[in-house]
């Protein structure tokens, strides 16, 4: 596995690539920051990390990337249920723990919170736009002030979630 380090507006994020993949993206102190890290090889040139420090400066000057990357992040088989499910809330807009377990017809909300929470590839699944079902931002393992500027950014009207 190799890394890089990138500097975001909201924070240094690290990032993981096994192959062609990228497998992790996670904000200094982010919760459940894999322990294995230690382990890896710094390598700032490869071809992922190329593609995504592009994405990760398109995606903060307010547009919405018009490319993807090759993600495949390591989890069980509903954790990546979860994490697909994600892939498709749209830029700007949001979706409720409820929701998602509806759309995967499986388990409960909160299972669905705790895949949610796990999710490795922050920003690309975008776990931040998922919402409590009274509107409340909760849980965000790379802290609610970074999900709160990312919906901002994203040009989510914040002032429908009761957090704002």
């Amino acid at each position: 596995m190799y890394t890089d380090r990138i500097t975001t507006p909201l924070g240094e994020m690290t990032a993981a690539s096994e192959g062609e993949a990228l497998t992790g993206l996670w904000f200094a102190g982010q919760k459940y920051f894999p322990a294995e890290a230690g382990e890896w090889t710094d390598k700032p040139d490869h071809p992922v990390f190329t593609v995504l420090r592009q994405w990760i400066s398109d995606y903060f000057a307010g547009k919405k990337p018009a490319f993807t990357l090759n993600l495949n992040p390591p989890g069980t088989d509903f954790q990546k249920s979860v994490w697909k499910q994600l892939l498709t809330i749209p830029y700007g807009q949001v979706s409720t723990y409820g929701k998602v377990a509806k759309q995967i017809t499986r388990q409960s909300a909160r299972a669905v919170g705790s895949a949610v929470g796990h999710n490795p590839i922050s920003l690309l699944i975008p776990c931040h736009r998922v919402i409590g079902a009274d509107g409340s931002l909760t849980g965000y393992a790379g802290g609610l002030d970074k999900k709160e500027a990312l919906l901002r950014l994203e040009g989510y009207n914040c002032l429908r979630i009761g957090h704002f």
